[in-house]
C-alpha cells in the first residue's frame, strides 16, 4: 500500500485531504510542522509528499529540499493559495514533482499523485536496475554485450527482487554458477551464505549425507557429526547443480525440504527448520527428463518457478572479442607475461569456430595460447590448433549468407578496430548502409575498439 506525507499548518486541509486519500486507499501520514516532517522522513519512506509552500517558520520549498536530501527520489507537491507564476517555476526548478494551488481539484490531486508515485516506482527500479549491473560486472568471468546476455541479466534483476526458486538451464561452460552467484549476490540474501554442490560429481550414498547431514555413528564410517549444506546454507542460498542427475530416492527428500521448509540429519530424530533460496541448474531440458520419468514431476514445478536461460556462446559470438580480451588480461597477469594483444587472424579463427564447450571452451583455449606463445601477440597457429573452422551440417542458403554477412562486418570491425567510417571503406559502402547492416546484426562497434591493441597490466575491460 502506497505511504504518503502531508504537511500543512492548516488542519483542516490536513483532514480533508487525509479522509480523501484514505478513501482511495493510501496510508497517510499528517504533520503541521516542518520539523516533524524531517524527523519523521528519516525514520520511514513515504512514496510521496504534498507540502504547503507556507508553512509556520519554514519555507514549504525549503522543506522538499531538505525532503529530497533524505530521499532523492521521492517526489513532492507544493500545495499554495498563492497561485503565482513565480512560485509555480521556483517550485519546479528546484525539484518539485507538480505544483498544485488551493483551493484544487481532488480528481487532478489523486491523478497527480497517482502519475508521481508511478514515477517514484520507475526511478526506484532505475537505480536498482544500475546497481545490479554493477554487481554483474563485478564477477571478472562474466563479460558480454550482446543482447542476449542482456535478457539475461534482466531475468537475473526480475528474479533477484523474489524469494522464489530458480532454475538455470543452459549447456555445459555457459556460466551457470557464475549466474547463481549474480543472483545471490543481487537479492535480500546477499549478506547469507551462498553454497553449491555438483549433484553429478557426488556418489549417490554419499550425496543425502552431504546435504542433510549425519550424527555420530550415523553409518559405517561416521566418526563424528557433520553439518549439512542446507544448514549451512540457512540465510542464505543454495545451488544444486546437474540436478537432473538425483536419483528419485533423494529427489523425493528434496522435495519434502522445499515444501516444510526442514529436513532430517543421517542418525538424528530431530528435524532443523531451514530458511533458504534453492537454486538449480542443469545442461539438460528438465521438461525432456521428465517425461523420460527421470525426474520427478512435482519436484520439477517446485524448482521450475522462476527459468533462466543460459544462451551458447555460439549464439552470442559478438561477445567474444571482449571475452578473449579478458582472459588475455586474466592469464597474462597470472603467467607473468607481457602480452600486447591477438592477431585479427587468430579473432577470425574462434569466431568461425562453434564452441561446444561455450565460454569455458574459450577461457582454456587463451590459457593454452597464452601459456605457449613466446610473442607478444597470440597468432593463429596457437588457437584451437586441432578444430575445424567450421562444424556440422550444411545450413538453409538464408541462414548462411545472413551468417556469413554477420561475421564478415565482425571482421571488418575487429579489422578497423570498431572505427566504422573505416570498416565501411573496407566494405565499399556507404557509411548510412553499413550502420544498418549494424543494427540488422546487433553490433556494437564500441566493443571491437582496441581488439588486437595493448592488454596493459591495469587496463579494464568495459562490461
Amino acid at each position: 500500500m502506497d505511504k504518503i506525507l502531508i504537511v500543512d499548518d492548516d488542519i483542516n486541509i490536513l483532514r480533508v485531504i487525509r479522509m480523501r486519500l484514505e478513501a482511495e486507499g493510501y496510508l497517510v501520514t499528517c504533520l503541521a510542522q516542518a520539523h516533524e516532517a524531517i524527523e519523521k522522513t528519516k525514520d520511514e519512506e513515504f512514496d510521496l509528499a504534498l507540502v504547503d509552500l507556507k508553512i509556520a517558520r519554514k519555507d514549504g520549498i525549503e522543506l522538499m529540499e531538505t525532503l529530497h536530501h533524505i530521499h532523492p527520489e521521492m517526489p513532492v507537491i507544493i500545495l499554495t493559495a498563492f497561485g503565482t507564476i513565480e512560485s509555480a517555476v521556483d517550485a519546479m526548478q528546484k525539484g518539485a514533482y507538480n505544483y498544485l494551488t488551493k483551493p484544487f481539484d481532488y480528481r487532478q490531486l489523486l491523478l497527480l499523485i497517482k502519475n508521481g508515485i508511478e514515477r517514484n516506482r520507475l526511478s526506484r527500479e532505475v537505480i536498482r536496475l544500475k546497481g545490479i549491473v554493477g554487481e554483474w560486472y563485478e564477477f571478472k568471468n562474466i563479460i558480454g554485450k550482446s543482447e542476449k546476455m542482456k535478457e539475461v541479466l534482466k531475468q537475473v534483476a526480475m528474479a533477484a527482487e523474489t524469494d522464489s526458486n530458480i532454475c538455470i538451464q543452459g549447456e555445459s561452460g555457459t556460466g551457470k554458477e557464475l549466474i547463481a552467484k549474480a543472483l545471490h549476490l543481487a537479492s535480500s540474501r546477499k549478506d547469507g551464505p551462498f553454497l553449491a554442490i555438483n549433484c553429478a560429481a557426488i556418489p549417490e550414498t554419499l550425496l543425502e549425507g552431504e546435504l542433510f547431514g549425519f550424527t555420530k555413528g550415523a553409518f559405517t564410517g561416521a566418526i563424528s557429526a557433520k553439518k549439512g549444506l542446507f544448514a549451512q546454507a540457512h540465510g542464505g542460498s543454495i545451488l544444486l547443480d546437474e540436478i537432473t542427475e538425483t536419483p528419485l530416492s533423494m529427489q523425493a527428500k528434496l522435495l519434502r525440504v522445499i515444501e516444510e521448509k526442514e529436513f532430517h540429519p543421517l542418525g538424528s530424530e530431530n528435524s532443523i527448520k531451514v530458511d533458504l533460496r534453492i537454486i538449480a541448474a542443469s545442461n539438460k531440458k528438465l521438461e525432456a527428463e521428465v517425461e523420460k520419468g527421470s525426474f520427478r514431476s512435482d519436484l520439477f514445478f517446485r524448482l521450475h518457478v522462476i527459468p533462466i536461460h543460459l544462451p551458447s556462446l555460439r549464439e552470442r559470438k559478438e561477445d567474444i572479442p571482449l571475452l578473449v580480451t579478458h582472459f588475455l588480461r586474466k592469464f597474462s597477469g597470472e603467467m607473468k607475461k607481457e602480452i600486447r594483444g591477438i592477431s585479427p587472424s587468430a579473432i577470425q579463427k574462434l569466431l568461425s569456430y562453434s564452441w561446444p564447450g561455450n565460454v569455458r571452451e574459450l577461457e582454456n583455449t587463451i590459457e593454452y595460447a597464452v601459456a605457449m606463445t613466446t610473442r607478444e601477440v597470440i597468432e593463429e597457429d596457437l588457437i584451437l590448433q586441432t578444430k575445424k573452422r567450421t562444424e556440422g551440417g550444411l545450413k538453409p542458403l538464408k541462414e548462411a549468407k545472413q551468417d556469413f554477412e554477420k561475421e564478415y562486418i565482425a571482421k571488418l570491425l575487429l579489422l578497423s578496430e570498431g572505427n566504422v567510417s573505416k570498416a565501411a571503406g573496407l566494405a565499399g559502402k556507404y557509411r548510412a548502409d553499413f550502420y544498418e547492416l549494424l543494427k540488422k546484426y546487433n553490433l556494437n562497434p564500441s566493443d571491437f575498439k582496441g581488439s588486437s591493441q595493448s592488454v596493459g597490466n591495469n587496463r579494464q575491460v568495459e562490461p
